[in-house]
């Protein structure tokens, strides 16, 4: 690996690394059964290196934002490392987002550049939103067909420079990157993640989860996420180590890639986690009484086994069949994004597959504390990172307060939002918003949410304010969307719900009308941001003085109300 600590930034290192590791496997791209390209670092510098001839001689100068909006592949790592070499901030975008989404975000980041693919250019160059995003001046997509209309866009293939680029420094302190939440709307939170922010969280993850040239890193989640655009990108890049990129990601090919390529790593949200052992529990079902039997057996002796610590020589042994089935290397399914459940986690340990099981936020980088494994504790979410601080702010009687953070990979702030970055970022601690407690052995476990948001188990980040907008002009006096725990608070991570509190009309009834009307909008929304019940108040919403409604006060008066029938379900 790289010695980070010598270097000012993400651009310097993958440029040494592209360097050092020049004969070794960086890319790998799969669509279906077949593979479509093979790259060692060699050969993605001499992708790359035109790209970033071709942004110097245009109007890309130092500091100048360039927005990715693409699946995993091959372009969307090369396109960022050119964007790096060159001196500029990378804007990565979620794919899923709808265009109009896309497009406030742009504007909102203030990207000159945007690189995306054909298939969602088509939706973003008929969007009214385009209008709006005025600074985006240049366009490049990919893998456009010959004779298509590209709406003022140029092919990425095209845009290429004669010569060798300049390498542009930057410094630690400079912004590498402006990310943007998933749940992000009505009022976009760019965190500005500095070089620093990188360097120093790669340094702490690498040291407990080492990559080395020869290792495999299977890229599911969207490289735009902050685990994948780390675990799957920078981390490996820096120790020489490989990424597989699938076109697809049905389950059948998913399963083939393991044992194809010899998986040694891979992320996942925990939703997928959840999924996949579901399917494993069914076949291990599914086996005959005398094989299942034995089968139990021999889980139970590798759970005596790897008590203390994993033993994967020993686990690939015993459970031959489920180890060659993720190809026989696979060291660790890293999760995150959001809460797993403990049951989850310990079910694949007791299979002899660790999972990296951690807490973070956009914020403060990919991770601020992971399970070491030493042991395995499946009811945490870890200790702090080497270089993190945590701590734990109002403790209760029980010792659950809300987590704070404090370190190199906290971000800089939110982007043109200086006094919401105070309120987040007091003191140099990052407030989380999350509610936790540290048990003896200093292991963080998280107890609930003390902000009115929650996290899907897809890793979602929903803001129930950015939801409101579907239900304007709802016949109704006055309406507002809250998070079910933020109400009523359990104590639990998992489960978490939206409500929608509204305040009818004096005389109106909750009609069969109105009920038709809340679920024609709900339905109107990705599965994800749809309100789950109903709950109704008789008195009038507490407001500002400049009219907005308080919703911690709200919240105080409908926890008064029992949500066990308070909440009427759509």
């Amino acid at each position: 690996m790289l010695d980070l600590s010598k270097y000012q930034s993400v651009g310097e290192a993958l440029r040494d690394a592209l360097d050092q590791y020049a004969n070794e496997v960086c890319l790998i791209e799969a669509d279906r059964e077949r593979e479509k390209e093979r790259l060692t670092y060699r050969d993605f510098k001499q992708r790359a290196h035109p790209l970033a001839k071709a942004l110097q001689d245009s109007v890309f100068s130092a500091g100048a934002r360039a927005g990715i909006i693409m699946t995993n592949q091959s372009k969307w790592l090369i396109s960022a490392y050119a964007i790096f070499f060159a001196g500029g901030v990378l804007v990565p975008l979620d794919y899923k987002l709808t265009p109009d989404e896309q497009w406030q975000l742009l504007k909102h980041s203030e990207a000159s550049l945007l690189i995306t693919e054909y298939p969602i250019w088509r939706q973003l160059s008929g969007s009214p939103g385009r209008a709006t995003a005025t600074n985006v001046q240049t366009v490049l997509v990919t893998e456009a067909p010959a004779n298509a209309d590209l709406s003022g866009a140029q092919r990425w293939e095209e845009f290429r420079g004669t010569g060798e680029p300049v390498f542009v420094a930057r410094k630690r302190s400079d912004t590498a990157c402006v990310v943007y939440s998933s749940g992000t709307g009505g009022r976009p939170k760019g965190c500005m993640m500095t070089h620093e922010n990188y360097l120093e969280q790669c340094v702490a993850l690498t040291s407990l989860y080492p990559f080395w040239p020869g290792v495999r890193y299977l890229s599911i989640l969207p490289t735009n996420h902050a685990i994948d655009f780390m675990v799957g990108f920078f981390g490996p890049f820096t120790c020489g180590a490989a990424v597989v990129h699938l076109r697809t990601l049905r389950p059948e090919y998913v399963r083939q890639a393991f044992p194809k390529y010899k998986i040694t790593y891979v992320s996942l949200v925990p939703l997928v986690l959840k999924n996949l052992q579901k399917g494993l529990q069914a076949r291990f079902d599914a086996l005959p009484l005398g094989k299942r039997k034995i089968f139990n057996a021999l889980v139970g002796v590798n759970k005596a086994l790897t008590k203390s610590r994993p033993r994967l020589g020993i686990s690939r042994l015993l459970l031959k069949q489920v180890h060659e089935a993720f190809g026989g290397a696979l060291r660790a399914i890293i999760v995150g994004g959001a809460f797993s459940e403990p049951q989850t986690l310990q079910f694949f340990y007791d299979l002899g597959i660790p999972v990296a099981n951690g807490y973070g936020l956009t914020e403060a980088g990919t991770a601020i504390t992971v399970n070491d494994l030493k042991p395995f504790r499946a009811d945490t979410v870890g200790k702090p990172l080497p270089g993190m601080e945590v701590r734990i702010l109002e403790p209760s009687a029980d010792g659950v307060g809300e987590v704070a953070v404090r370190g190199k990979t906290v971000m800089a702030g939110y982007l043109n939002e200086p006094e919401l970055t105070a309120e987040t970022v007091v003191d140099g601690w990052l407030l989380t918003g999350d509610l936790g407690r540290f048990d003896g052995a200093g292991h963080l476990q998280l107890a609930g949410r003390k902000k009115n948001m929650i996290v899907t188990e897809e890793g979602k980040n929903i803001y129930p304010e950015d939801i409101e907008t579907v239900f304007e002009s709802l016949s109704v006096k006055e309406f507002c969307v809250l998070a079910a725990n933020y109400i009523w608070p359990k104590r639990s991570m998992t489960g978490e719900k939206l409500v929608l509190a509204l305040h009818l009309e004096e005389g109106q009834q909750y009609s069969e009308e109105l009920h038709q009307d809340i679920n024609a909008r709900n339905n109107r929304l990705i599965n994800y941001k749809r309100i789950h019940g109903i709950v109704l108040l008789d008195e009038d919403f507490p407001r500002t003085a400049s009219l907005k409604i308080k919703r911690n006060v709200l919240a105080e008066r409908l926890a008064k109300l029992d949500s066990g029938t308070a909440i009427l379900p759509l």
